[in-house]
Formats: structure tokens, C-alpha cells, sequence
């Protein structure tokens, strides 16, 4: 059914689009709430089973080799099929795995559930970049992105910790098994509300208006009928912008697994006290969050001022790529840990202000194959992640030494080398942006190679 083509004039849009918003931001939250519990877990099965941490970063690596397995194939169905169904389906999913982690003490086992959850979770921002592009309108359209992808999903994974440690686990007493089937009650009740109130497009959805419909479409081009059903891979990744943007993201989220993995280990070996550091290691997340909102604002405000939306997405992606670089390095160099952890908000504030430009040129560059685009840069920034991640252990371990403390032998690790490879990591994504330009879109049939 096609939303209401006849209406009076001056009637007022309906308010749709905000609806289905207001969903993809609850689902990017739901996302990191329920993939950060992995922090907690982690420790809850060395604890309870002696697992070692060869095992236990074997079961991360399950996560993230699916997780970026599945990027391609969920995007590509997406653009086929919508992403109503898709989305619905993947919540419900990560959802009902999430408590499963606590009812086996099986190694293998543990693997095939890290790996179900990483598959369940892939497909989500490769087709909540195509929900932005169909329901939002092109001069909001990277600030909604920011708010959806960087400020909730960040703000999701800030907050799984303390929901589930500090508020189910300490002050209402619950085991850690039944704090996940509490978060996976909450996760299965909004993937049917999804389901309930979700729409693949304006178009199909018969409460909106022409007006609203006009309104979302406004700037917009209108798509060729003989466009491809499925974005040709291979002259998508020949084209330069893309192949340099693949680039950029390989660098950009390779650097960013230390936020995932490292940050509770730093505080920690700085002193700290577990409670310490469930603060401390979450203020990068916070950093992200906001950061990720201005970005996005950002990002239309110079689009709307300049009139030049290649060169406004490079401006802010360069930008804060290049300043997080400079304030990691003023991070590694406090003595201070509260002033390291404040410096690391910093760090994860710009590097993350570039998150809304990421989708905004996932968009651009893949109008009606949107969510392939994003499925491609998904999986570059995955395959950045695992690399990091292989290289990350044996790098510390050559930097680990053994050191007397208050008459102890103690093992120190030094983490200032690792992260100024991070930081020049940072300055290869910002040099890439120079040479993206986001106006090259891949859904026509034929588009100049620049």
C-alpha cells in the first residue's frame, strides 16, 4: 500500500518518520547494551570455570569472525528484501542467545553461541544506514545518523556495565545469569514493538502523508528504473573513493578495538580498583556518544553552508581523525590515571564525531544500495578489528616485563608503544578522507572512476 497521494493544501506532514527513528535509535542501543555484557560475562566465566584468557580471547575472536562474515550477506538481503523483516528478526534473535551464555560450561559451546550472537548482530547497521536514507530527509539526515549510530549505540555499551553489574547485580542481587535473562527479556519485548510498529519505507507505510512523503524525498534524485537489483561488488570496490574509504575504515575500526578490550586491562594495571575502573573505562563511550552527536550536527550544518557536500564530509572526517590522533598522544603521556581517563574521553569524543560522516558517505555513495555499501565498509572495519586484535596480544606481551613492586614480582605491561601505532592509524583515516569523495555514487549505472 502506497501512502495518500491527495491531500489539501497546506496540510501538515505526519510524524512517521519519527517513529521509525525513534526505533532504529532503540535498536542501535539494544545492540552495544547487550554486546557489551561480554565485559561482565567474560569475567564471570573465568571466575566460575578457570578459563584461561587464550580461551577466553579465542571465544571474542568467534564473535568477530561472523560478525564480519556476515556483513556483506545481511546487507545484500536487505537491499533486496527491506529491512523490516531482517531487523525484526535479527533483534529478536541476539536477544534469545544473549542468556544462553550461562547455561553451558562447554568451551565448543561457548564458541558456537559467541559465534550465533556475532551473525545475529551483523546485519544491524548495514540496514539501519537504509533505514536513515529511506525515512529520513536528506538536511537531517547525518545529524539522525550520528544520534543513531554513535550517540545510542555508544551510549548503549557506556551503560551495559553499570545496568548489569551496578543495578541488577549489586543492588538487586541477582546472579549474572539471571541479569542476562532480565536484559534479554527487555530485548525480545521491543523486537515486538519493532515488529508491531516498523516499516520498510514511507511508501509502504499508509499513515503517512503525501505531505511527509514530499518532505522526506525533498533534494533526493530519483532512482532508475534499470538500476541493478544487487550492487556490482567488483566495479563498487574499482571505483578510487571506495577503495580509499575501505581503507579509511579498516584504519578507523582497528584502532577502535582497544576501547573494547584494553581500557578495563590499562586502569587496572594503573592501580585502580575494579570499581574504579567500570567508570573509568566507560568515559571513552561517553566520549563517543556526544561526540558522535556533534558530528552529525556538524555535518549538515557545513553541508547546508557550504552548499558542498564532498567537501564538508572530508572537513569533519579529517578533523576529527586528526585531532584524536594529537590527544591520544597527550593521553599516553599523563602520569595521572584520571587525567589519562579524561584525555581518553577526548581521544573517543573526535575520533567518533566522524562516525556520522562514515554513514553520511555510506549513504551518498550507495543511495538505493545503501545498506551494501555499508555492509562493505562493515567488513573492512571488522577485518581492521581482528587483525588489531591478533596483533595486540603477542605486541603487549614483547612490552611486558617483570618488575619488583612493594617486594613482589609483578608482571608490567607498557601500552604507550601500541597506542601510538593507534594514533598514526588515526592520522592514515584522516589523510583518507582527502581523497573520498562521497558524491561518487555506485547505484548508477555508470559513474566517472575519481
Amino acid at each position: 500500500m502506497t501512502a495518500v497521494d491527495t491531500r489539501m493544501d497546506g496540510e501538515r506532514p505526519t510524524n512517521r518518520r519519527w517513529v521509525m527513528f525513534s526505533l532504529a535509535c532503540g535498536t542501535s542501543w539494544f545492540l552495544y547494551l547487550h554486546r557489551y555484557t561480554w565485559n561482565i560475562v567474560r569475567v564471570a566465566l573465568r571466575d566460575d570455570y578457570d578459563l584461561s584468557n587464550t580461551t577466553l580471547g579465542t571465544l571474542e575472536a568467534c564473535f568477530n569472525f561472523t560478525y564480519t562474515a556476515g556483513q556483506i550477506p545481511s546487507g545484500i538481503l536487505g537491499d533486496l528484501f527491506g529491512t523490516f523483516m531482517l531487523l525484526g528478526i535479527l533483534i529478536l534473535t541476539w536477544s534469545l542467545i544473549l542468556p544462553l551464555f550461562g547455561l553451558t560450561v562447554n568451551v565448543y559451546g561457548l564458541g558456537a553461541l559467541r559465534m550465533f550472537f556475532g551473525a545475529s548482530q551483523a546485519g544491524c547497521y548495514p540496514n539501519l544506514a537504509k533505514v536513515t536514507r529511506n525515512w529520513i530527509p536528506l538536511s537531517s539526515r547525518t545529524t539522525c545518523q550520528g544520534m543513531i549510530a554513535s550517540f545510542f549505540g555508544r551510549f548503549g555499551g557506556a551503560m551495559s556495565s553499570i545496568i548489569m553489574a551496578t543495578l541488577l547485580m549489586g543492588v538487586c542481587g541477582l546472579s549474572w545469569r539471571w541479569a542476562l535473562v532480565v536484559m534479554s527479556a527487555a530485548g525480545v519485548l521491543f523486537a515486538v514493538t519493532f515488529f508491531l510498529l516498523f516499516r520498510n519505507s514511507p511508501e509502504e507505510d499508509p499513515r503517512v502523508n503525501q505531505a511527509e512523503l514530499d518532505l522526506i524525498r525533498k533534494g533526493e534524485a530519483e532512482e532508475k528504473e534499470e538500476s541493478r537489483a544487487v550492487l556490482h561488488f567488483g566495479q563498487a570496490i574499482r571505483n578510487r573513493s571506495m577503495a580509499v574509504f575501505i581503507f579509511q575504515q579498516f584504519m578507523n575500526a582497528g584502532a577502535d578495538f582497544i576501547y573494547v578490550a584494553l581500557m578495563g586491562s590499562y586502569f587496572i594495571d594503573r592501580g585502580f580498583g575494579f570499581a574504579a575502573v567500570g567508570i573509568l573505562a566507560s568515559l571513552p563511550l561517553f566520549g563517543g556518544a556526544i561526540g558522535g552527536l556533534v558530528g552529525g550536527i556538524l555535518n549538515d550544518v557545513l553541508i547546508a553552508w557550504t552548499g558542498n557536500r564532498r567537501w564538508s564530509r572530508t572537513a569533519v572526517g579529517f578533523t576529527g581523525k586528526f585531532v584524536s590522533a594529537g590527544m591520544m598522544l597527550v593521553a599516553i603521556s599523563q602520569s595521572n590515571g584520571h587525567m589519562a581517563a579524561g584525555c581518553f574521553f577526548m581521544v573517543k569524543f573526535f575520533t567518533d564525531w566522524s562516525q556520522p560522516t562514515v554513514w553520511g558517505t555510506c549513504t551518498d555513495m550507495g543511495g538505493r544500495y545503501s545498506a551494501s555499501v555499508f555492509s562493505i565498509i562493515n567488513t573492512a572495519g571488522g577485518i581492521g578489528g581482528i587483525t588489531m586484535v591478533l596483533f595486540a596480544g603477542p605486541f603487549l606481551d614483547y612490552f611486558t616485563t617483570e618488575m619488583i613492586v612493594e617486594g613482589k614480582t609483578m608482571l608490567v605491561t607498557d601500552y604507550n608503544p601500541l597506542f601510538m601505532i593507534v594514533a598514526g592509524m588515526y592520522v592514515l583515516s584522516a589523510l583518507s578522507w582527502i581523497f573520498i569523495n562521497c558524491t561518487n555514487a555506485l547505484d548508477r549505472l555508470e559513474y566517472t572512476n575519481t
